[in-house]
């Protein structure tokens, strides 16, 4: 099974899933390869797979049965707004943190990896605290803490309930994953998403923490390179595929399903709408699956909207995982009743942003619940 950190943990916390970017049902996948040109990538994937549990840790046994704690040991006072991150490296082994190699305000490194992370969590900190007000993780300047180069040629990345987490992939399916702005903006999504709705990691619930991540590791992408809605890729994960591989990315929101199409990976399974909904034990009940349908919807209010995705799209989605509205195994009707309520709320009774949200969730066929 995979090795948590060795740091106790605190007693006032519940146990935490593992999110990871990479879908189990894809390193099965590439597990099963027979190909001498991805010997390596298969002995990757089945490594990969054994570290977080074939059943990948029964995530949806943990829910929220106490409110997680401030993630900054100290409480030390800090003022609003202010960044502190902190970057290990695992040195390709497998307990966490690793070897501290730079905290805040220290110059680079030279490790490319180091770089991307530090600044991949420096991007994401901006959105929330900029556009949102949401001060780190917790609301509370929790530090925002790193590890890179974990285990020998590590097909993941993933939040852990107090960092994140990235391996450098095998070379011949996956490049490092500290490349991808997207995937250091979901991971961190994770945390926010504790912190506020909590989420539990299994079926529709579950598909909507990863749903969530998805929607703001496409923001942070889009934030920090200033693109509109009209102007971004929608994609998670673009640039974490080698050459050798038929794809864009792991998901699209977009277009769901689409992101890749691979003689060794297959296609993209993710459906995008309702009535091709997965049922499936797997995947922790299809989460990195199904959250294709409202990723698809939010994407829809986003680019009816135009403009900046994160101005009022955005807005709405952060409204309602921060404002009390949902419960930890709420579903996609109750989701979509949330933020539409959202949208009223912040933007107006029949307000164009009502009217946008209210289409998107109509486009993939999921009907919010009424009271």
């Amino acid at each position: 099974m995979f090795r948590m950190p060795n740091s106790p943990v605190s007693p006032t916390k519940s146990p935490r899933a593992l999110c990871a970017i990479v879908p189990p049902f894809l390193l099965s996948r590439i597990a099963t390869l027979d190909d001498p040109r991805f010997e390596r990538a298969a002995h990757a994937a089945r490594r990969s797979l054994t570290d977080i549990g074939h059943d990948h840790l029964d995530h949806g046994r943990h829910e929220h049965t106490l409110p997680p704690r401030s993630l900054r040991p100290d409480q030390t006072a800090v003022a609003r707004g202010t960044i502190s991150r902190a970057i290990s490296d695992a040195q390709t082994g497998e307990i966490l943190p690793g070897v501290l190699v730079r905290s805040e305000g220290e110059p680079e490194t030279g490790d490319v990896s180091v770089s991307e992370a530090y600044d991949g969590l420096g991007h994401t900190f901006a959105l929330f605290w900029e556009v949102f007000e949401r001060d780190s993780i917790d609301d509370r300047s929790s530090p925002l803490e790193a590890t890179v180069h974990f285990g020998r040629d590590y097909d993941n990345a993933f939040w852990d309930g107090s960092r994140m987490v990235f391996g450098d992939g095998d070379g011949e399916i996956f490049t490092g994953f500290t490349r991808s702005l997207s995937v250091i903006g979901h991971e961190l999504a994770h945390g926010v998403t504790e912190f506020t709705a909590g989420l539990v990691y299994r079926g529709q619930s579950g598909a909507l923490n990863e749903h969530v991540s998805d929607v703001f590791g496409a923001l942070v992408e889009q934030y920090a390179w200033g693109q509109t809605a009209g102007e971004a890729s929608w994609l998670v994960g673009e640039g974490i595929f080698t050459d050798e591989v038929e794809g864009n990315a792991l998901r699209s929101l977009r277009a769901p399903g689409t992101a890749y199409d691979d003689d060794v990976l297959g296609k993209d399974p993710q459906p995008a709408h309702w009535d091709d909904f997965i049922v499936t034990q797997e995947d922790n009940g299809g989460v990195h699956l199904n959250s294709g349908i409202p990723n698809r919807a939010f994407w829809s209010a986003a680019d009816t909207l135009g403009g900046f995705a994160w101005e009022r799209a955005g807005q709405i989605w952060f409204d309602t995982l921060t404002n009390g509205s949902l419960t930890p195994r709420s579903d996609f009707s109750e989701f979509a009743a949330a933020t539409i309520a959202a949208a009223v709320a912040r933007f107006g009774d029949g307000s164009e942003e009502q009217r946008a949200v209210e289409a998107g969730w109509a486009l993939v066929g999921v009907v919010p619940t009424t009271n």
